[in-house]
């Protein structure tokens, strides 16, 4: 198709103050997990006012537009949730009322990732407005729910209870300016440990569980930290980068990068504060690399020197998730969520690569601010994690991202998200869209999946 750029980026500019007033919306809402219902009412009236063919509510609490007539789907990904803003000290202006200037808009969920649900929307309206829908394909347009605390629940969701499954999927998390084809995976691991309690003033008749996981917390540390040298007792995670301990899959591991692991919760029990505590248990949030599967990091734990030394009073297990969604919804999902890496060759990556170089060229653009952010490959990764790992690690539905905003944005205080970002966002995903060459899909857009568990879980 010949595409008319200098007509889609004059478009999208025009978009411009549109945009930005729906992104001040979105963010005037409060809208963590399971308690997005004011954002998703504004996200919604945003679609019915721009004449979108139709407009739902699924019942997990996603909402959907929809554009076009075709039966096959390109679907526009944007999460809708957001983290908390933690210490209101660290934040010098209202996180939901903000403010804007010439260059970027301020509060929580500009850049994650409520700017890419404005840029989204009026990509999908440049696309219907200029008649850019590819023949016999239409448009879904998701604002997705739930992510932060469990991501790709969302899409576990549309896949198997709404029955929808994309040609491909466009992701608008934050990239820096640019075209990310995957990223390591994840998992939420728990250690529980059983001790024994007893008056504190004579504590050696209990058995400390703080004591035995303070060791416990040692090795995971030195599994984060260490090398992985022969002579290393604990091989750190950087061994997945050595093709001695990843012979299959170390090149993807290089581009991905190193797994990590780090202890992000503790809790425990004691009859009182006079007494040795009688049980003790961590999370441990495990990135995952490209050669890792949720049994190798659960084993991996297991097999720690102190885990083994405490025996049977360590059990080491995955999370499960259950928490309502705002519409009261409970679809119940394991803490895993699988890696993945599509090839750069892929048609639906080369979509966006095409039409990246036509409307921009081939370097990342953004605000002079963001240049030493930006002076990266154009093709790259993200270092944290979106719903890709439903899309396509689960189900194997390609999936690419490219979206307004800053990594380095995401759940911090000061949020800013950038107002030539929605334009180019916008600008890049009605001209990738179009550029689309259904023709050269293929069936092996992969190149690299974790894939699912063995427990019963769609």
């Amino acid at each position: 198709m010949e595409l008319n750029y200098e007509a889609i980026k004059a478009a999208a500019e025009n978009h411009k103050t549109d945009m930005v007033a729906f992104l001040r919306r979105m963010i005037s809402h409060p809208s963590e997990s399971c308690e997005e219902k004011e954002v998703v009412e504004c996200i919604r009236e945003e679609m019915e006012k721009l004449k979108f063919d139709k407009v739902e509510v699924d019942g997990l609490g996603n909402v959907i537009g929809w554009l076009g007539k075709g039966e096959k789907i390109i679907a526009l990904d944007s999460h809708i949730d957001t983290v908390g803003i933690g210490n209101i000290e660290n934040w010098t202006d209202d996180p939901y009322k903000g403010y804007e200037d010439d260059e970027v808009i301020y509060g929580r969920g500009g850049s994650d990732q409520e700017g890419g649900m404005a840029a989204a929307v009026y990509g999908a309206k440049i696309m219907n407005d200029m008649g850019l829908i590819p023949e016999g394909y239409k448009l879904m347009v998701v604002g997705s729910v739930m992510e932060e605390d469990c991501d790709g629940l969302c899409w576990q969701y549309i896949v198997n209870k709404d029955g929808i499954r994309p040609e491909f999927v466009i992701s608008t998390e934050p990239t820096d300016g640019g075209i990310y084809r995957g990223h390591r995976g994840r998992m939420e691991i728990r250690v529980d440990v059983r001790g024994t309690s007893c008056h504190g003033s004579a504590p050696e008749r209990g058995d400390n569980a703080i004591y035995k996981m303070a060791d416990i917390i040692a090795d995971v540390r030195a599994l984060n930290n260490n090398g992985c040298s022969d002579s290393t007792v604990i091989n750190g995670l950087v061994k997945m980068l050595d093709p001695r301990f990843n012979p299959e899959h170390y090149e993807d591991a290089r581009f991905l990068g190193r797994g990590t692991c780090t202890v992000s919760q503790i809790f425990y029990t004691s009859p009182s504060r006079c007494a040795v505590a009688d049980s003790c248990a961590i999370s441990i949030d495990r990135r995952m690399t490209a050669g890792e599967t949720w049994d190798s990091c659960l084993e991996e734990i297991r097999n720690l020197p102190s885990v083994k030394k405490y025996g049977e009073d360590v059990k080491v297990s995955m999370y499960m998730y259950d928490r309502p969604s705002w519409k009261g919804t409970v679809y119940e999902t394991e803490a895993y969520f699988p890696t993945w890496i599509n090839k750069e060759s892929a048609a639906h990556v080369k979509a966006l690569i095409d039409a990246h170089k036509a409307l921009f060229g081939d370097k990342r653009i953004g605000p002079e601010s963001q240049k030493a952010l930006r002076d990266r490959p154009l093709t790259d990764k993200w270092t944290f994690s979106t719903n890709g790992v439903a899309i396509q690690g689960r189900y194997g539905i390609p999936c690419v991202g490219f979206g307004p905003g800053a990594e380095s944005q995401a759940h911090a205080p000061n949020e800013i998200t950038f107002k030539q970002d929605l334009v180019t966002c916008a600008a890049l995903y009605a001209a990738a869209i179009a550029l689309y060459p259904s023709e050269e899909k293929t069936g092996d857009v992969t190149q690299f999946r974790a894939g699912k568990t063995n427990n019963d879980i769609l």
